[in-house]
């Protein structure tokens, strides 16, 4: 018989395997119970002053419900000049935060609200297109779903994520290319949107990512607040 010469774990050894496994075993039942998963937040606003800085905030249930993404339509005082004939979008491209996606067309709801994209397993983001087309002079306004119940993280999910410098590309009817560089990203509560930040006529072709965001509200089933990506069109190429 051969003489087994290899060493047997010492009791210290079993004890600091046992702790770990123990501690996988309950980030395992934690994450099974609960199937929450964090969306990437911004630093909330404070009034009059913009931030880029990302940090975490109150954790958001991923089986959050939706709700409405802007809480209204450009003011009626808010000028309307008419925009520069641009190509509609088709599709966006945020390589940042690997999204890609189809736009779909958004208008209004019936009580002023602005309209949001239909939820489900593979969400599209959507333009609304009572405002400027990305490329023309004006803030163009995307928008998208953070998450739902049903489908888990949505086309915007990431969105808090985006550093200033990011790139988003959106690919239009004419086969051209408009690409945005960020220049914020900002968390705002709900009830205090800043629509002239957003809304209001800029010198030039600008764009505006928006989603749900901050805390979530389990009694209202709505997020409190909006992420706003703020960018600057930087130039054009073929798609």
């Amino acid at each position: 018989m051969s003489e087994h010469t290899g060493r047997r774990p010492s009791s210290r050894t079993w004890t600091l395997l046992a702790v770990v496994l123990a501690v996988v075993a309950l980030v395992a039942v934690v994450i099974s119970v609960t199937g929450q998963e964090r969306a990437p937040q911004p630093a909330a606003a404070d009034p009059g002053v913009t931030s880029s800085a990302a940090a975490p905030t109150t954790a958001m249930p991923s089986s959050a419900a939706p709700s409405s993404l802007a809480p209204a339509a450009p003011p009626a005082t808010a000028s309307q000049a008419p925009a520069e004939p641009v190509a509609a979008p088709v599709s966006l491209s945020v390589p940042a935060i690997g999204v890609t996606s189809d736009l779909l067309k958004l208008g209004l709801n019936d009580d002023g609200t602005v309209q949001v994209p239909p939820l489900g397993p593979n969400d599209q983001a959507g333009w609304y297109e009572r405002g400027p087309a990305p490329g023309a002079v004006g803030p163009a306004l995307l928008l998208g779903h953070v998450d739902s119940a049903a489908a888990g993280p949505g086309v915007f999910f990431e969105l808090g994520a985006m550093k200033p410098g990011d790139e988003v590309e959106v690919t239009r009817a004419d086969g051209t290319v408009a690409v945005f560089a960020v220049d914020r990203v900002e968390r705002h509560p709900k009830d205090d949107f800043p629509t002239i930040e957003v809304y209001g006529d800029t010198p030039d072709a600008q764009l505006r990512l928006i989603t749900c965001g901050g805390a979530f509200d389990k009694s209202a089933r709505s997020y409190e607040d909006n992420i706003i990506v703020f960018a600057t069109m930087t130039g054009t190429h073929p798609a």
